[in-house]
Order: C-alpha cells, then structure tokens, then sequence
C-alpha cells in the first residue's frame, strides 16, 4: 500500500466516495474517502504526497472554501474538481485557485482517470513546471486578437451572452471563437483550454472590466 500512489476523495454523497473508492482502487490507487471538507482538513496528512477529488457542492464548508483553507495549511495538492452539470463558473474560480482540472458529474471512467494521472504526475514533476509559462504563452500567441479576446472572458468565468455584449458580438460568433481556440491550442475539453489560459496569466476580471466597455452587440457576423 505504501507504494501505492494516494488519492483524497471529499465527497458529501456516500455512493459517489464507493463508487470512486472502487474504481481508483481498481486502477492500482491508494485512497482515503472524508465525507466532507472539514473532516479532510482535520485528517489528510500534508506529509503523503496526495491528489484530491473535491466535490463543489457540500453541506457547510464547499469545495472552494477547503481549497483555500488547504493553500493556508500548507496541504500542497493537485486537486481535481467534481462539480454538477453546468456549474462552469464555479469550475473556474477552482481553476483560477489552481485546481488542476475540473469534470461534471456523471464523469466518464476514462476521463476521471486520466484527470487523476495529470495530477499525480504534477507531484513529481517541479523541473516541467519551470518551462510551463513560456509553453502557454507560445499557444497563446498563436490566436487572433478576438480569439485571446474570447479566451479572457472565458477564462474570467463569463457565460457567452456576457462576452458577446462585451465584445458587440453575437453569442453565436462567441461560440465560433470558442471552438477556434480550441483548435488551435490543440484540446479536446474546456478544463485544458483554461489551463492553458490560467498559466499564461489570463483569467483577471479587473484587466477584462478596465478593457472593455459594455454596449449591445453591433456587428452579429464579426469574425
């Protein structure tokens, strides 16, 4: 067991800790299940180097306030967001609080453990980590203007219609820009887009306010 690599799920729902507990276990993890972020501060070892499965939404202390709490305890692990369908902003604020991932419950098996393998390699790798701004903001570089510019408010936490007013475009042409980025940043899922984004330092609601000015969108077919 001691070998064995150690994964933290915080998760109010009893089936969901089961359910996780089996299929990590499954795939050569350790893990720890706590019912909730209280008690996992109070007992998660700062010391067993650790990835987290956090759950968003639970009863008293939620999934934003233990990661801030952890970054105060010195509990230096990478954590993966669970979070419930359509709940992307508060998957950002995670991200923008370095959390390494995020998935929308129901997840695929294959995605969770994939999540679960970027965070543990991060434990290890600290010589990676130093080339890791300059590799974003290359990918960056590589979009237009208005794609950075759909980027940030993405990065922000906006929904599309906010964006789309923002810019006085249509949320159609958002959606364009969108999978641009997508394309040309080479990912397959919006968490890796915004890790990308957060590395280079996008995602700041001041510099986005400070930039544009909100009017109504006056040209439905900018590209």
């Amino acid at each position: 067991m001691a070998d064995k690599m150690l994964v933290h799920v915080v998760d109010d729902e009893d089936s969901i800790r089961r359910s996780l507990d089996f299929l990590l276990r499954s795939a050569g993890y350790a893990v720890e299940r706590w019912p909730d972020g209280e008690a996992f501060l109070k007992g998660a070892d700062r010391n067993t180097p650790a990835s987290v499965l956090l759950d968003v939404r639970m009863p008293g202390m939620d999934g934003l306030q233990v990661q801030q709490e952890m970054a105060k305890r010195g509990l230096n692990f990478p954590v993966i967001v669970l979070t419930g369908h359509g709940d992307i902003a508060t998957a950002v604020r995670a991200m923008r609080g370095g959390a390494t991932d995020f998935l929308e419950k129901p997840f695929k098996r294959e995605r969770l453990l994939e999540a679960v393998a970027v965070a543990q390699s991060q434990l290890a790798d600290k010589a990676g980590q130093r080339n890791r701004l300059e590799w974003a903001r290359t990918q960056i570089a590589r979009l237009t203007e208005r794609e950075r510019e759909v980027l940030e408010g993405l990065a922000c936490g906006y929904p599309n219609k906010t964006i789309a007013y923002d810019l006085g475009i249509s949320s159609r042409t958002v959606e364009v820009y969108r999978a641009n980025v997508m394309e040309k940043l080479e990912v397959t899922n919006f968490a890796d887009a915004l890790r990308v984004a957060f590395t280079a330092g996008m995602g700041s609601e001041e510099a986005w306010l400070a930039s544009h000015q909100a009017g109504p969108a006056e040209n439905a077919d900018d590209r």
